[in-house]
C-alpha cells in the first residue's frame, strides 16, 4: 500500500482572491498530473486534504480523476504549521491515502516519515506534484517509492 503526498495546485495570492483558490495554470497543471497519475495506474483508496479552498480543489481533482467514487475529505492537522509529528501518529499505513496539503507541512511530514526528523529536508515539493511514500519490505520504514511533478529542475 502507499501513501501518496500532494502540495495544493498554484494559487492566487491573497490580494486577488481572499480564499488563495487555484489560478488557471494551476488547474491545468493538476489536471495535467492527476491525467499522468491515471495512466500509471495509481489507485487512491480515500483522498484528504486540509480545508483550505486551494487544497480542497486541488483534492477534487485527483478524486475525479484516480477514484471517481470517492468525495474528498477535510480533516483538521493539516495547515501549513501543524503538528507533523501529532499527524503522522494518525496514518494508515495500509490503505493507499492520497493527502492534499500545502507547504512546509508536506515537506516536514515526508522527511519525519522518512528519517524521524521534520527538520532533515528529504525532498522539495513543486504545486501539484505527488510524492508516493510506501514501506520498505525488508526494513519496514517510510522510503519514497517514485514522484511525479509538474516540472523538472
Amino acid at each position: 500500500m502507499a501513501l501518496y503526498l500532494v502540495q495544493h495546485g498554484k494559487a492566487h495570492p491573497a490580494e486577488i482572491d481572499p480564499e488563495r483558490g487555484l489560478t488557471d495554470d494551476g488547474l491545468a497543471e493538476v489536471e495535467r498530473i492527476a491525467a499522468v497519475a491515471r495512466g500509471y495506474g495509481v489507485k487512491v483508496s480515500a483522498v484528504i486534504h486540509s480545508g483550505k479552498k486551494r487544497a480542497s480543489q486541488t483534492a477534487m481533482i485527483f478524486a475525479e480523476t484516480l477514484a471517481p467514487r470517492v468525495s474528498p475529505a477535510a480533516v483538521s492537522g493539516m495547515d501549513p504549521g501543524d503538528d507533523v509529528i501529532r499527524f503522522a501518529a494518525g496514518i494508515d499505513a495500509s490503505a493507499d491515502i492520497m493527502y492534499v496539503g500545502h507547504l512546509p507541512f508536506m515537506e516536514k511530514l515526508t522527511s519525519y516519515l522518512i528519517t524521524g526528523s521534520e527538520g532533515t529536508p528529504v525532498f522539495r515539493f513543486q504545486n501539484g506534484g505527488i510524492v508516493c511514500l510506501d514501506i520498505h519490505p525488508d526494513t519496514g520504514t517510510w522510503i519514497i517509492k517514485w514522484t511525479l511533478m509538474p516540472h523538472i529542475g
